[in-house]
Parts: C-alpha cells; sequence; structure tokens
C-alpha cells in the first residue's frame, strides 16, 4: 500500500531534514469513526463473517455426527459399505474445508468484500489528505494511530478534524475531545492490525 506514514528517527537520520520544514498528523481512528459509511461497512462485513462462520460450523458438527454413528456401527457393517462411509466422511470434509478457504482463505469472500466495502473509503480519506498536504504544502504526515510512536503531539499540527470537513463530514466533538484526553494519559504506540484495509487509511500500493 502507498503510505505516508514514516516514522520521525529514521526520517530525520536519513534526509537531515530541519524542523522548520511543515509536518501534521492525523488520527485515521478517529477519522474512520467519524464516517458513517465505514461504520456501516464493518457491521455489513461482522454479520457476513458471524453468518459464514456459523454455516461452517454447521457443516463441521454434522461431520462429527457422523463420524461417531460411524464409529458406533463400523463393528456390524460390511467391508464395503465400512469403506463407503468413510469416504463419504472424508468427502464431507474436504468439503467443509474448502468452504472455510473460500470464506476466510487469502483473497477469499471476506477479504473481497472488505475490498470493495472499505477500500473506496480509504482511497476516498487518502486523497483528501493528499489533497490538504499539498495545498498546505505538508512535506510528511504522521498517523497518530498507527504504529508509529508519537510521545507528543500538539494538537495544532492535527489536521484530522480538517480531512473530515474536507469529506464533508459532521464531527463527533465529544468523542474526539474524550479520545484526545485518553492518549494524551500515555505515549501513543499501537500495533497494526489487520482491520483490513479495515484500519489503515493508506489503501494504495
Amino acid at each position: 500500500m502507498k503510505k505516508i506514514f514514516f516514522s520521525i528517527a529514521i526520517l530525520l537520520f536519513t534526509t537531515g531534514l530541519s524542523f522548520s520544514q511543515k509536518y501534521a498528523y492525523i488520527d485515521s481512528e478517529y477519522i474512520m469513526d467519524n464516517i458513517p459509511e465505514y461504520k456501516d461497512a464493518q457491521s455489513e462485513i461482522d454479520a457476513l463473517s458471524k453468518q459464514w462462520q456459523k454455516e461452517i460450523e454447521q457443516k463441521f458438527k454434522e461431520i462429527d455426527n457422523l463420524y461417531k454413528a460411524f464409529q458406533a456401527e463400523s463393528v456390524l457393517l460390511p467391508e464395503e459399505v465400512k469403506k463407503k462411509r468413510e469416504n463419504e466422511i472424508i468427502a464431507s470434509e474436504k468439503d467443509a474445508k474448502d468452504l472455510q478457504k473460500k470464506r476466510f482463505g487469502k483473497d477469499g469472500d471476506l477479504y473481497k468484500k472488505r475490498q470493495d466495502l472499505v477500500k473506496p473509503i480509504q482511497d476516498k480519506v487518502y486523497n483528501a489528505i493528499e489533497k490538504r498536504s499539498q495545498e498546505k504544502n505538508y512535506i510528511f504526515v504522521f498517523d497518530k494511530a498507527g504504529s508509529l510512536t508519537i510521545m507528543y503531539a500538539d494538537p495544532k499540527y492535527d489536521m484530522s478534524d480538517d480531512i473530515l470537513n474536507d469529506l464533508g463530514y459532521k464531527l463527533n466533538k465529544t468523542e474526539k475531545s474524550e479520545k484526545t484526553k485518553t492518549d494524551s494519559a500515555k505515549p501513543n504506540q499501537t500495533t497494526p492490525t489487520n482491520r483490513n484495509p479495515n484500519q489503515k487509511i493508506g489503501g494504495r500500493k
């Protein structure tokens, strides 16, 4: 993915940039939480995930019942019938595993649904960040919610609300105020998640 979030220490070491050059930061979690379409997308993805998981669990439960019944009856079954039942159980288990892979595997249905619903929102946010950064001549924009560690962040350099304004979304001032208090109580160091395209807003290759 195309990213504009880098380690401050590495940047200063490798480029020798001075602090007089312009930079800003955003809070991607806060931005996404204030975009209704993103919340709707996440709700739809979560509902599908639960539905598909339940479907797969039911199939494995049925296979388990078949296997238990087979074990109980196997001593009485002719070898030919026994072999047939074994093959049926093996085939059912393979079908269940194939379905599990289709739903939750790499490039599976859940991944594709995330791409369909979330990536357009991520791209829209990224484009807004890119546009405002170019207009304001920011050389770097950091993500306060990402894996970057920010020990202190001056609110006057936070352009999260500006991005939401540019996108035409109503701001949740109460939520932002409470989040700021929480973040200021400790150093901000989070690890990337797979929310994939769920929580990162870069969304480009």
